[in-house]
């Protein structure tokens, strides 16, 4: 069973996020982690489960993220029903835009949301502290690590 691991960062902090995912995920399951611009849809089919992991950006999805969807989306139209999903958003605020924008595409393809969404907040809300980067404190990065074990062994052990 294969996690699929999926994240955009301009900042590092879903890099990061994603990062400390998959480090806990692998010792769980095989996991594979990609950036949105390397991730296409012969990964999508290959993997069984999926972690989405992105920035909200202007209230919405980052435009990488939903490049990657926008890429991939009919591809595996059909292809992939069923199969476990969880969404990872680093946002400067509440976070709530992009993540309903991940799940009404993970709807569309008929996933199934395992776990609500895990959102970071960085409370950036300067341009100078939206543009720098980011340092996701280590209490946030364990809740990152606890979903990409939580992610993979549940594949792992069929409970998905």
């Amino acid at each position: 069973m294969e996690l699929l691991i999926v994240y955009h960062s301009r900042t590092g902090g879903s890099r990061a996020m994603a990062g400390a995912a998959a480090e806990a995920a692998r010792a769980e399951a095989p996991t594979v982690l990609k950036t949105a611009a390397d991730a296409g849809p012969e990964d999508l089919l290959r993997a069984d489960g999926y972690l989405f992991c992105a920035p909200e950006n202007l209230a919405a999805l980052s435009g990488m993220m939903k490049e990657f969807f926008d890429r991939c989306y009919y591809p595996v139209l059909g292809r992939i029903e069923g199969r476990p999903y969880a969404q990872m958003i680093c946002a400067g605020s509440d976070g709530e835009g992009a993540a309903r924008q991940t799940a009404r595409i993970a709807t569309g393809w008929r996933l199934r949301e395992v776990q609500a969404p895990l959102i970071v907040c960085t409370h950036a809300q300067t341009p100078e502290t939206i543009l720098a980067d980011k340092t996701i404190p280590e209490t946030e990065l364990d809740r990152c690590r606890e979903l990409g074990a939580a992610m993979a062994a549940g594949l792992s052990l069929g409970v998905f």
